[in-house]
């Protein structure tokens, strides 16, 4: 019989206990859509079981395969260094494929929305609203302007205006960007946080939002962001994606 890999979650870690509850709450709507297959949770830090815990773990199992997801939304410092490092120090028994981070995705769109609308919008507000898409921020220039680019497509689905905003590391913050589409005139400001767990930068954003009409909450398990993980689970099967430290 053929043992497909196991998907190891690989989620950044908080002192903030939120954080954690969240990650595990999403980990329980992936199990939920595809109940045959085996998901882990690793933290980077302040959270236990380590991804190098669950690593040793699965290899004295006799586990061969495994997916390691990143649980991040841009492709940053986390995802292009700390967590190849790990993996490469992975016991030399398993073979391991990195996913692609989540973001950019349609779906994480959708999930945008939902949680808009959870907060109160109404469908019929859209073309009237100005939304602040308010990510963590980040130092990478990439993660930069891919989240500049998500403001941009998701703007064009109908929106008064979209903004990115920062918690941390760049500008605007949030609180900018809410002041800037009160003055460009859209009747109703909305704040949408790109983050998937609370924690300290998510309630940055959230006292930056002080001035908007509503703040969504975080995308946490939302349905959308778990199918996202299932996708890049299976794109991450593919033989064409070389096996870390193969």
């Amino acid at each position: 019989m053929h043992h497909q890999p196991v998907l190891l979650v690989i989620a950044h870690g908080s002192r903030d206990p939120r954080h954690a509850a969240t990650v595990h709450a999403l980990v329980r709507r992936v199990r939920s859509l595809r109940p045959g297959l085996r998901v882990e949770t690793g933290f980077l830090d302040f959270n236990v079981p380590s991804v190098q815990g669950v690593l040793e773990s699965l290899a004295a199992e006799g586990v061969r395969d495994v997916v390691a997801l990143p649980l991040l939304l841009t492709r940053a410092f986390h995802a292009k260094a700390d967590i190849p490092a790990v993996l490469r120090d992975a016991p030399r028994r398993l073979r391991i494929r990195q996913t692609e981070v989540l973001g950019p995705s349609p779906l994480l769109l959708s999930a945008l929305e939902r949680r808009l609308y959870e907060a109160g919008l109404t469908t019929v507000d859209k073309s009237s609203t100005g939304v602040v898409l308010a990510s963590a921020g980040s130092t990478d220039p990439e993660a930069i302007a891919v989240i500049a680019d998500i403001a941009r497509e998701w703007w064009h689905t109908g929106w008064c205006a979209v903004r990115p905003a920062f918690a941390s590391a760049s500008l605007p913050r949030t609180e900018d960007a809410v002041r800037e589409l009160r003055e460009l005139g859209c009747s109703t400001v909305a704040v949408a946080p790109y983050v998937l767990a609370p924690g300290f930068l998510p309630d940055r954003i959230a006292r930056g939002a002080a001035g908007a009409d509503v703040l969504a909450g975080v995308l946490g398990p939302a349905p959308e962001v778990a199918r996202v993980l299932l996708e890049r689970y299976d794109a991450a099967r593919s033989p064409r994606l070389a096996a870390v430290g193969a």
